[in-house]
């Protein structure tokens, strides 16, 4: 209601846009309300709770007493190797190649010993009067040489295998295959590696609080989410779920019970068009399952909220997911985020050194949605009066003439000409106590008043 007389009505909620100055005055008002400008240095309320999933999105789960594992990985042998760390790969990719170069090497040695290569006879210094199997292959070393020149194609033209024994051809043709099917197991494998899209993920951010606050006259859980490329995430979309430890009716005690949290499935507003940093809302109502919890009640609460984001590489168009989660001890009661985009001249500015910066709202209720429902209490009457103004509607009073003059905003009060009723500058506010204080001390001229409710 105040955003519509202000001319500044948000519709969609997950969109932000302030000016730099904005900026500036909301990061103030934060360290003003006593709160850290970095989003940390609260201390935790209570006891250490392991969690389901860390921040940097890895599950927090190992499993135990598996039966067959090995077999079971070694049936799936190419995940195995895709999930693998690097160093590991690496060594399966030098022993692959080692022990087949050996292998066949050791295969032709022994063609060459049965065949009697390794101990012919010359006549008069000359050339052996038995034609080899294998042309300049005398020993083990030489076989070794041979098998990789074959392997690897590099074909030096020095050592070469000869019509003499059938068998040593066949070997040539079962090693050629062989090395072609090796090649294309570890070079497919480490493409696959490499273009996984996990890696992408550590692009996504993920606000280091959640925050709880009054949007659109309702009790919402907010975290903020953004995108550290320029490459955008196709079809992106989030999802939430609380965890906790829950007890049915027939006492059967579920250590990880999950519940999803609405983001706006039902309207599309689960997907985003994530070019900007926005703030994900859930807004708490009936079927939220924060539904019932104060700000009392958040302090002794032991839950964690799994938020998930997901979409595709728009490089290589591969669905990947970024994961993080709050605990109870990591949500703000009564704070909103600072903003990070802001309008210049020819473009928008997205400042990440504000991007998990909150400062604390005054008059946020602290009891729960539910007594909140049950009181029938209005957080904004409508309409509101005149002190009645959130931070927001200060930075849009301030900013709104701010193309004509930069500096200051001229208000013209009591009479309709500046001789008669003067002209009041208002400058920049530093709290709500501020601005409260001249619109208690200012009489209001009705006319005047209906115009600017007007606008």
């Amino acid at each position: 209601m105040i955003q519509r007389a202000m001319g500044s009505v948000r519709v969609n909620r997950y969109s932000i846009v302030s000016t730099e100055e904005d900026g500036h005055k909301v990061s103030s008002l934060g360290s003003m309300n006593g709160h850290s400008r970095n989003g940390k240095g609260h201390a935790p309320r209570r006891k250490h709770r392991n969690r389901f999933v860390k921040k940097n999105g890895q599950c927090n789960v190992y499993f135990a007493n598996l039966s067959n594992k090995s077999q079971r990985y070694m049936a799936d042998i190419f995940t195995t190797c895709v999930d693998t760390r690097w160093r590991y790969m690496l060594m399966i990719f030098s022993a692959a190649f080692l022990v087949s170069w050996l292998f066949f090497g050791f295969l032709f040695w022994c063609i060459a010993f049965f065949h009697g290569d390794l101990n012919a006879p010359a006549v008069g210094g000359g050339p052996s009067l038995l034609k080899p199997c294998i042309m300049h292959v005398n020993s083990f070393l030489g076989a070794f040489l041979f098998s990789v020149e074959t392997q690897t194609t590099i074909g030096y033209g020095f050592r070469c295998v000869t019509e003499e024994c059938p068998l040593a051809i066949m070997a040539v043709v079962v090693q050629s295959i062989v090395g072609c099917v090796i090649d294309s197991f570890m070079i497919g494998t480490i493409m696959a590696k490499m273009a996984r899209p996990k890696k992408r993920a550590q692009t996504l951010l993920f606000s280091h609080h959640a925050v709880i606050s009054v949007r659109d006259g309702k009790l919402c859980l907010m975290w903020r989410v953004g995108n550290l490329r320029r490459s955008h995430i196709v079809e992106a979309h989030v999802r939430a779920q609380l965890i906790k430890p829950y007890m049915t009716e027939e006492g059967e005690y579920l250590p990880l019970d999950q519940r999803d949290l609405n983001v706006g499935y039902d309207v599309g507003l689960d997907r985003i068009f994530l070019v900007s940093p926005i703030i994900i809302v859930h807004e708490i109502d009936e079927e939220s399952p924060l539904y019932g919890i104060g700000k009392e009640e958040l302090e002794t609460e032991n839950f964690e909220i799994v938020v998930i984001l997901e979409g595709m590489v728009e490089a290589t168009a591969m669905t990947t997911q970024a994961r993080s989660s709050y605990l109870a001890s990591e949500i703000l009661w009564g704070h909103r985020f600072e903003p990070v985009v802001f309008e210049e001249k020819n473009h928008y500015k997205v400042d990440y050194s504000r991007f998990h910066k909150t400062y604390e709202v005054a008059g946020t209720p602290c009891c729960s949605a539910r007594e909140l429902q049950e009181s029938k209490m209005t957080i904004l009457p409508s309409p509101p009066p005149p002190s009645a103004f959130c931070y927001e509607n200060e930075l849009a009073l301030v900013s709104q003439d701010e193309d004509e003059d930069d500096d200051e905003v001229g208000v013209v009060l009591g009479g309709n000409t500046k001789e008669e009723g003067g002209v009041i500058q208002m400058m920049d506010f530093g709290s709500h106590l501020d601005l409260e204080r001249l619109q208690a001390t200012l009489p209001l001229d009705t006319i005047s008043y209906r115009r600017e409710s007007a606008i």
